[in-house]
């Protein structure tokens, strides 16, 4: 893993055409800006993760997923 000291305006550049900005600071909280293809998948890790194991569960089962849960879990509004 490499980590990186940015202050706030600074960013790093991921690839070709990604760049993550620190756009603001703020009580223990760091705001980031990501500029990005729009043909590139951005998504927070955790709910990547809760997809992936949702994923998992439905290819052992042969029922249907339960949606409702998977909400729950990503505290989605519905």
């Amino acid at each position: 893993m490499l980590v990186l000291s940015r202050k706030e305006g600074e960013g790093i550049c991921l690839g070709d055409g990604v760049v993550v900005r620190v756009m603001g600071i703020s009580k223990g909280v760091v705001k980031l800006g990501i500029e990005a293809p729009k043909e590139v998948l951005i998504l927070r890790s955790e709910l990547a993760e809760a997809v992936k194991d949702s994923n998992i569960v439905a290819s052992k089962s042969a029922e249907a997923p339960d949606l409702g849960a998977l909400s729950k879990r990503l505290k989605v509004k519905q």
